[in-house]
Formats: C-alpha cells, structure tokens, sequence
C-alpha cells in the first residue's frame, strides 16, 4: 500500500511539475475585487483542467510598468499581462479606438459598438500574437484637477497625463494646447505629488482603486475617455496548452470577464460617489464648451486616421455603428 501511495503521490507532483503556468503582471491592487476575481479564476482553471494549467498573477505593479512588462513576456519570464488599450498600440493601434476622445456619451452606445467590434478587437489582438477574453469596462475617464476646469480656456498650457506609448491620446492632447507629460500608470500618483502634471483623465473607479483621489480636488464632469481593460497571454506561450485545456481556459476567462465587465458598471458608480464623500468638488463645462472641444477633437482623430495611426475603415465602422444608436436604429438592425 505504501508503493502505491507513493506512485500516486509521484505522479501528482509529476503533473504540476509539468503544469503549464502563465505568469501574469497587473498594476490591479492586491486585495481589490478585481484581483479577488481574477485569483477565483486562477483556482477554477487548475481544478478543471486537473493542474495541467495554472496562473499565477503578480499584482500591485511589482513587475514594472507596460513596457517592463512586455519586456518580459518577449524573453519567457512572463506570459502575460492584465492591461488598458495604450499598452498594446504600437504592435496593435485599433485596441485604442473605443478609447479616442469624446468618441461616446454613453455606457449604453459604448455597448452597443462593442457588441459589434468586439470580436475583431480579440481577432486582432491574437493576429499580434495576444490571446485575450474579453473586455472589462472601467467607465469612462473624467479630467481630474487640483483646479477647476470650467472652460476650455481653463486647459491651456496646463500638464496632463499621457499612459506611456500612448500616441494618440498624445496628439489629442496637444490639439487642446495642453502640455502633455508621458508617464507609465505606475508613476501617475508621484508625478501629481511632486507637481509634474496638474491633470490626470481617469474613470474614478480607477482613481479610486489607484488611490490617485487622494492628490485631486476637482472633477470635470464630461464622459471624455471610455476605458477598458484586458487580458493578454503571450499566443505562443498558450498554443503549448493542449487544445482541450485552451478550451476551458477560455470559458472560464471568458465568463471572468463578462462578469467584470457588469460588476464594473456598478462599482464606477459607486466609486464616483466614494470620491464626492472624501470632498472632491465636481465642476460642469456649458454645451458649447463641450461642443467646441468635441469638434477639436472630432477633426484631430479623422486626421490621425487619415495619417494611418489607425485603420480608417474600422474607424469609420465604429461611428458608423455609435450614429445607429443614437438615431434609434439599433433595435433594427439586429439588436
């Protein structure tokens, strides 16, 4: 019976020893219900697929920022990372899409697109050579200030915050005669305690999360950015996972975050309300502020797809589907 036992017990250790584990880097916090998530995750993909599959998260930011972070995955040391749009651009410039300025006003028109271009996102992504499951919203980014902006007049000359290798919120930045100010995610609340830049757009669930509200005292209220986040596993790294395992990595993954995706919704409300408590003022722009700098900002972007920073056609294809909802046609063209 000992012989037995032991056999069993080396062919378990042999199992996990020749799991496939996919090392993952996200600036999430530990302790956060993002990360409570993603580890939940992590625990139903080991016991569905027997071990044979684990993952195994690095939180907090300790693994760098996005460009640390893809470092590592091109040399094996990663396999992946949890990121926003700006972080794969270069290698992939329509992730950011969703996200150009001013674009939506609505979570509601932002799912409509989404039900429709989702899926060539996750194509796309995986033709760069990324494996992603979707897409969890984080609300839409507002400018956040230590002085109030009412006016458009109130953003000149003033330095904002650009996610490193971010281009095109770079350009629509300085279309607004702002001085933009590059600086990975994990150096955003350094740069607004030392002064390096006086705004930051940001949904205040990330604010919240990345304790940003702490070194801000006002609030813009205008839907300038929406912001998602994403999964990305390095392709080569997850084709080694049998065909059978993938399947099940995907389902759960998938479902993971369609959940966050929900759970985000709600929790982005209830942080803009978290933040109001701590005395954070909000300040509103009139329409024609507004509509001054949507037609800014409309010109900037079509140039930018017309220089090939982005596929104009795709592009195209996005309005195309926001102008359907907003006319009222959604329900008749399918949904």
């Amino acid at each position: 019976m000992k012989k037995i036992g032991f056999i069993v017990l080396a062919l378990l250790v042999s199992g996990f020893a020749n799991a496939a584990v996919l090392k993952v880097a996200t600036v999430t916090p530990e302790g956060s219900s993002w990360m409570k998530e993603m580890r939940a995750s992590a625990e139903e993909i080991k016991l569905s697929t027997e071990g044979r599959v684990q993952i195994k998260y690095y939180g907090g930011g300790i693994m760098g920022n996005d460009t640390k972070v893809l470092g590592k995955i091109r040399i094996g040391n990663l396999q992946g990372g949890a990121f926003t749009p700006s972080a794969l651009q270069k290698i992939y410039p329509e992730i950011n899409l969703l996200g150009l300025p001013l674009t939506f006003e609505s979570e509601e028109e932002v799912a409509y697109v989404r039900s429709r271009l989702d899926q060539i996102f996750q194509n796309g992504l995986e033709k760069a050579g990324f494996i992603s499951f979707g897409f969890a919203t984080g609300g839409f980014a507002v400018l956040m200030s230590n002085e109030p902006v009412k006016q458009l007049s109130d953003l000149k000359g003033k330095k904002v915050w650009v996610p490193e290798g971010d281009t095109v919120s770079y350009a629509t930045m300085e279309a607004l005669s702002l001085s933009p100010v590059t600086l990975p995610l994990t150096d955003v609340l350094t740069g607004l305690q030392t002064g390096l830049i006086d705004i930051v757009p940001m949904s205040p669930i990330g604010a919240l999360v990345l304790q940003w509200h702490t070194k801000i005292k006002y609030i813009t209220d205008m839907p300038l950015v929406y912001t998602m986040g994403y999964m990305a596993i390095d392709a080569k790294a997850f084709n080694k996972i049998s065909p059978a395992d993938q399947l099940i990595v995907r389902e759960v993954m998938t479902r993971t975050y369609s959940k966050l995706n929900d759970d985000n919704l709600v929790d982005n409300q209830d942080a803009l309300q978290a933040l109001l408590n701590t005395g954070i003022e909000v300040v509103a722009l009139n329409e024609g502020e507004v509509a001054e700098i949507r037609a800014i900002l409309d010109k900037s972007n079509h140039a930018m797809g017309e220089q090939g920073e982005f596929d104009i056609d795709l592009y195209k294809l996005m309005l195309q589907y926001r102008d359907e909802f907003r006319a009222g046609d959604a329900g008749a063209s399918g949904n």
